[in-house]
């Protein structure tokens, strides 16, 4: 089956042949049909089997016909991230250069004033994600009842994201005859009911398992330490043959941190995460795709529909915390029929979540092991705790001689040099035993002898003054003190 069989115009045919392609895939081959026909559509496929073109090519031979108006996009296109809406962005220029559309694209993250002036003067397809949309319509700057052509893509992903309220809120406010496309990789019970709610009569398209993986994708699993994770990184950066590769991470902190950690190592590598603002996440992108440096180290803001050719690897750091994530990310690589590979490393506590994404994709992820003394930081994390598990008990011990040391009688600033350098074991004997052995005196014993009245003490001054001074008196003389100037002596002649 080509193109042409499917129904699409002869400009549209030209402008898909330009760009490489000539036979469509399953479910390009299965949704344009009804499509073109006007049918509300429910798609379920992997990823990487071409969702994008199935949607994007019947509508542009569906709006080839009509007048756009300002502030009243023809058709709506809702994206859960900011990297995908301008995938589908690429693709409606590739594929409608030879038709007279109108294009714009509203995302986060960026300025709004050029988005304001492409609404103003009128466009026929409008892609955008639900937060910039909901707040340009909370504003009064946009009208949704001209819109008769609805795509929610990645569905599944708008409800990992919390967006679902706002789906609903945004499909409440388009017209009720419309058209509605719901494309997913899985079906959970909230997409189900979503679906029931807002489409009617739908045609039900499943060309793939609901999260099932990519048979031309090998996949591995890595058993490492939490610590050795980065070295195991890099030795398969090294040695199996990696072209072009991405690096996926739970956190943006953890990306940012090994991504720097690679440079530091000699990789050509960059970084994107939910953090960076839109045009450093799209100068990565085209870094990447330029070939300026061949390792991406992500988020999951890049797992979902990032077509990028040529990605030979992808390498889950860490263990995807919900398992349709895995599926996701390994679709980077083995895009288009090619072969791809795909490392997953996993520490012990990652086993519950290894253990879903086996549960999920039906089969047990077969186990890679890394050659010996390939997992170097392991080995050099051991001998560095060591010094960490001796240090207590030296620590205690000087603790120990500390105190041992403030028992002693003797401070430490009066014991002689030999008494120090000898440390006899008993210095104790050799001192006097009754000056140790003695209790201790009352306090008030201890204290020197209390002075005698004032009064008598002057007396007893006196009486002694008069035994050193004066001789007996005698009979009828005086016998009174004499005063100090009397009693001094003539010097002799």
């Amino acid at each position: 089956m080509s193109f042409a069989d499917l129904g699409l115009s002869d400009e549209l045919l030209h402008a898909v042949t330009a760009a490489g392609y000539t036979e469509p895939t399953p479910i390009q081959a299965q949704a344009i049909p009804p499509v073109l026909m006007m049918k509300d559509l429910i798609g379920i496929a992997q990823t990487g089997t071409g969702k994008t073109a199935s949607f994007v090519l019947p509508m542009i031979d569906i709006l080839a016909h009509g007048r756009r108006r300002a502030l009243m996009p023809r058709s709506l296109i809702l994206e859960p991230t900011r990297e995908l809406a301008a995938q589908v962005a690429e693709n409606f220029e590739k594929y409608g250069k030879n038709h007279d559309l109108k294009m714009a694209l509203l995302i986060g993250g960026v300025q709004m004033g050029d988005q304001l002036k492409a609404l103003q003067a009128g466009v026929d397809v409008l892609i955008a994600t639900p937060g910039r949309l909901m707040d340009l319509f909370e504003r009064g700057k946009i009208m949704l009842t001209g819109c008769d052509l609805l795509v929610i893509d990645e569905a599944d992903r708008m409800l990992d994201m919390g967006f679902i309220p706002d789906i609903e809120t945004i499909c409440s406010r388009l017209p009720a005859q419309r058209q509605t496309l719901l494309f997913s990789a899985t079906m959970p019970p909230p997409i189900k009911k979503l679906a029931d709610k807002f489409l009617t009569n739908p045609k039900y398209i499943e060309v793939a398992r609901p999260a099932s993986n990519n048979t031309s994708i090998v996949q591995h699993k890595v058993k490492v330490t939490t610590r050795g994770k980065r070295e195991a990184l890099r030795h398969l950066l090294r040695s199996d043959n990696v072209t072009t590769a991405i690096v996926f991470a739970n956190r943006k902190t953890t990306v940012r941190e090994l991504a720097k950690s690679l440079k530091q190592n000699g990789f050509a590598a960059g970084e994107i995460h939910g953090d960076m603002d839109q045009s450093a996440r799209n100068a990565e992108l085209q870094r990447f795709k330029d070939g300026d440096i061949s390792i991406l180290v992500a988020s999951d803001v890049a797992a979902r529909g990032l077509d990028i050719k040529g990605v030979s690897h992808v390498f889950n750091y860490d263990t995807p915390w919900h398992p349709d994530d895995y599926v996701h990310r390994i679709g980077r690589t083995g895009r288009g029929g090619a072969t791809g590979r795909a490392f997953t490393l996993y520490a012990d506590e990652d086993a519950e979540a290894i253990a879903n994404v086996e549960k999920l994709t039906g089969g047990a992820i077969p186990v890679f092991t890394l050659d010996k003394g390939t997992d170097k930081s392991r080995d050099a994390a051991e001998p560095a705790q060591a010094p960490a598990r001796e240090e207590r008990p030296r620590r205690e011990e000087r603790k120990d001689r500390k105190r041992e040391g403030s028992r002693r009688d003797e401070p430490r600033e009066d014991r002689r040099p030999e008494q120090r350098e000898e440390r006899r074991p008993e210095p104790r004997e050799e001192r006097p035993v009754a000056a140790r052995a003695e209790p201790r005196a009352p306090q008030e014993d201890r204290r020197p002898p209390r002075p005698e009245p004032r009064s008598q003490a002057r007396d007893d001054r006196r009486d002694n003054r008069r035994d050193q001074r004066e001789a007996p008196s005698k009979p009828g003389e005086w016998n009174g003190p004499i005063p100090e100037f009397l009693a001094v002596s003539a010097l002799p002649a």
